[in-house]
């Protein structure tokens, strides 16, 4: 049995396209990882709690960007 992916990305929690995208891709990119077997018994949704981009003007910088990949991967 397949799982699905459901992403959920608001634009009021990432202002920038750019961004919004870009940590989408990461995070269907990190779920086709061969460690990343949950999918395949599981449906999966993930949303942005926390509005990101505040300290840097609403931008994501690389520091902010490796930040949720560490906790992105720590859940995974």
């Amino acid at each position: 049995m397949d799982g699905a992916l459901g992403i959920a990305v608001a634009k009021k929690l990432v202002k920038r396209a750019v961004d919004r995208n870009k940590l989408k891709r990461f995070i269907r990119e990190s779920m086709r990882q061969p460690h990343s077997a949950i999918l395949e018994t599981h449906d999966v949704v993930i949303r942005l709690k926390k509005p990101i981009g505040q300290t840097t003007r609403g931008r994501l910088r690389s520091m902010e960007f490796s930040g949720l990949k560490q906790q992105f991967a720590e859940l995974i």
